[in-house]
């Protein structure tokens, strides 16, 4: 999504004298034709052939964000692969050749990790208190270390790294979409987490903000403002199940059909603890600012990705009520 989305932005600025689409696999119709002028060509980046196209091509500017893979794929072997030996060659190519003086990086806040003594707000030079050991945010970190390594390596490279938080909208199909779609929502017993969300245009609107003229830098990259998870599902007008932490994400897949964007075990942290963003860096030097804050771009997603409420959103307040009145009258 991202990446060929952003394609399309790029090619439609008249600024930018040549764009070229680089993918594994060959995009939709409709997707190829919003992309217009660009140029795409199929090549795996975790060959060498990446670094010929950037050196025949004599580019620029780098935008790697095949990460974005990890949205909608289940993590295997060949997806950890292509995440992290991907970039090593991407880094490789853009290493080698001259022309090349900046390098846009994808990531996720999934890098921060989540546990019980994180801070209220990660900043970008916060490290985290518990670091992923498995899965997309493993390997994020790793390509993160990569992506340094060629700043050092070539300090005529400006490197930008943007860590996106939870992405939400009506397009995009995400973990965190699927899970928020379900009827009955598992939640882990005793926690409500603060949730921060991104929509999926400021998403592209941050890439696209770096990669014509963004700085150099890492930068959070998150709405304005939190949700605790059980308002998230009372918003969208569904049933939260509490259940152990540890049947989280088996009661979670054997909920979701076999289209969605499954559920990870290593996401339990996450709907466990929570994670929130500081944003100020995005806001002061990178001058960047979302559109949509967190609850904005939740009740976006709400209404136009097709969340069919089971409880609608005045039902949940009588019952709110009732709650509140009889805890009164217990005390």
């Amino acid at each position: 999504f991202l990446g060929g989305y952003l394609v399309a932005r790029l090619a439609a600025n008249p600024g930018i004298e040549r764009v070229v689409a680089v993918d594994s696999r060959i995009p939709r119709k409709d997707l190829m034709r919003r992309m217009g002028r660009a140029e795409f060509l199929r090549i795996d980046i975790r060959r060498p052939t990446i670094a010929k196209a950037i050196a025949g091509y004599d580019i620029d500017t780098v935008v790697h964000a095949a990460t974005s893979v990890m949205d909608t794929a289940p993590h295997s072997a060949a997806i950890k692969e292509f995440n992290v030996m991907g970039s090593m060659q991407v880094c490789a190519a853009c290493q080698r050749s001259p022309s090349v003086k900046r390098l846009i990086l994808r990531s996720s806040a999934m890098v921060y990790g989540a546990s019980s003594h994180d801070p209220s707000h990660f900043s970008e030079e916060t490290s985290a208190r518990r670091e992923p050991t498995r899965g997309y945010g493993r390997d994020l970190l790793d390509v993160e270390g990569y992506v340094r390594g060629l700043g050092r390596r070539r300090q005529d490279i400006h490197v930008t790294t943007v860590r996106l938080q939870a992405m939400l909208g009506p397009r995009i199909n995400t973990r965190m979409s699927s899970y928020l779609t379900l009827p009955v929502v598992p939640t882990v017993f005793g926690f409500d987490p603060r949730l921060q969300f991104l929509h999926e245009e400021d998403a592209l609107a941050a890439m696209e903000h770096v990669t014509v003229g963004g700085r150099a830098g890492t930068f959070n990259i998150a709405g304005e403002g939190v949700v605790n998870l059980s308002q998230a599902i009372r918003r969208a007008g569904h049933i939260p199940l509490p259940v152990p932490s540890g049947l989280l994400a088996p009661i979670t897949g054997v909920l979701q059909d076999l289209r969605s964007a499954k559920l990870r075990s290593s996401q339990t942290e996450y709907l466990t603890y929570g994670r929130v963003l500081d944003t100020t860096r995005m806001r002061t030097e990178l001058g960047f600012a979302p559109r949509y804050s967190t609850l904005e771009t939740l009740d976006d997603f709400i209404e136009r990705g097709g969340v069919e409420p089971v409880i609608d959103s005045a039902s949940w307040r009588a019952l709110e009520r009732r709650v509140n009145g009889l805890a009164h009258q217990l005390q």
